[in-house]
């Protein structure tokens, strides 16, 4: 049975735990409720570079005490942002949980914004790693082509651009106005205890008042064809459109239709396109959501002379999947495999408080495994179906890819000069 307690603190930090009996670690994560999906178009990767500077040093604590804290705690520290949260979260020992949150704590609610121009190099060469590589660059594209203009548009991380422009005050500026209490949750799982929890987050955890991010609906999109020129081996290819927010309740029917078709061993592009035709390395199915909206899409990279099949092999798989739906022993295999892969990543405390902080943070409940399992269940083919003719349908697909043939594609594609 899953037991989870939640508590809002009088400062607005909701603290939400659950005890694994029998376990020695303790995983801890602190969720705030801001992405990049709340910059403006000139703020693009603050959020980010927020993320790497919480590491540089705190008002009683340096980055390499930090470090030297952690490494002596034999505990991994580490932090991500994507377009809707930023985490900074670890896996200790139980005796060691206190000391670890006192540190983490300190490093959302004291930062100094030191070695702003060492961190700012470090992000820098993050964008030319991205750069350097089409098959991880053509995401960018292809989010860019779905989403126009709208903030879930834009790379995570930001332009050279942007972060070559952001200066102390910025970065400040910016903390003040996202990173209030009431955008805090800590979520924590293992060998913990509730109250302890609470008790030391409110005396540790000292965050300003700030307004929680207001986030506007996602319009109506129109579909976009990008090529970006770049001298590859590869042909890099991302065909998608506008998904379904995470609280939608389809949501399992698309994971169920995700599996089928493109990120599974089993699945049909794998089957179809890589074991049966050599055609790729790489081809898989993805989903991305957010509050109020998502992301779906087929990615693949091939040489130039086999773009023409492999976008031809999709849309018939995708045909047969909206207008037929799975098979049955497809469906069968999909399920069991959801839910058993959902039953082995919660034997770990990390993925337990990973799903108790995101769920909390978008307000989503949480659901027991047996709740989990009996949604799953209860998608039909027909649901299935249904999801894979709305979502992939072709005046909802943009084609994004990176490459040195623009006439790979057969469709009219704008030639992009830079990804920004």
């Amino acid at each position: 049975m899953d037991t989870h307690r939640l508590t809002t603190l009088p400062s607005g930090v909701r603290v939400v735990t659950e005890a694994m009996p029998g376990m020695r670690s303790a995983a801890l994560g602190l969720w705030i409720d801001v992405g990049s999906r709340d910059e403006t178009p000139a703020q693009g990767g603050i959020t980010h570079f927020i993320e790497h500077l919480l590491f540089k040093g705190t008002a009683t604590r340096t980055a390499l005490e930090i470090a030297e804290t952690f490494d002596g705690l034999a505990g991994e520290l580490n932090a991500f942002t994507t377009k809707d949260s930023t985490c900074v979260y670890t896996r200790v020992l139980d005796e060691h949980s206190s000391e670890a949150l006192d540190v983490m704590c300190d490093m959302l609610s004291s930062p100094i914004w030191a070695e702003l121009e060492p961190e700012r190099e470090v992000v820098l060469e993050e964008i030319a790693m991205i750069d350097d590589d089409p098959a991880d660059l053509v995401h960018d594209l292809a989010a860019r082509c779905v989403f126009g203009q709208h903030p879930l548009g834009r790379p995570i991380i930001g332009t050279v651009e942007t972060v070559a422009s952001f200066e102390r005050e910025h970065v400040g500026a910016f903390h003040s106005a996202r990173y209030g209490s009431r955008s805090v949750v800590l979520a924590a799982a293992g060998s913990v205890d509730h109250d302890t929890i609470c008790a030391h987050a409110e005396r540790a955890l000292q965050l300003c008042d700030a307004p929680l991010a207001t986030r506007g609906p996602v319009s109506e999109l129109a579909p976009r064809h990008a090529f970006f020129c770049k001298e590859t081996e590869q042909a890099h290819v991302c065909v998608g459109g506008p998904g379904i927010g995470r609280g939608d309740d389809r949501r399992f029917a698309l994971a169920l239709l995700d599996h089928v078709l493109g990120s599974a061993a089993s699945s049909r592009l794998m089957q179809e396109i890589r074991e049966k035709r050599g055609l790729a390395y790489s081809v898989y199915s993805y989903t991305s959501q957010y509050a109020g909206s998502g992301q779906v899409g087929i990615s693949f990279g091939t040489r130039n002379e086999n773009v023409g099949t492999c976008l031809t092999i999709a849309r018939e798989q995708l045909d047969d999947l909206a207008g037929s739906g799975p098979r049955v022993d497809e469906l069968a295999r999909a399920k069991q495999s959801l839910k058993g892969r959902m039953l082995l990543s919660l034997e770990q405390t990390s993925s337990r408080m990973s799903r108790l902080g995101r769920s909390v943070l978008a307000d989503d409940e949480i659901l027991s495994l047996d709740e989990l399992g009996e949604r799953i269940d209860g998608v039909s083919a027909a649901d299935v179906a249904a999801l894979a003719a709305e979502l992939f349908a072709d005046d909802r697909l943009s084609i994004a890819a990176i490459g040195d043939d623009p006439s790979v594609l057969t469709v009219d594609a704008e030639l992009v000069e830079a990804i920004a």
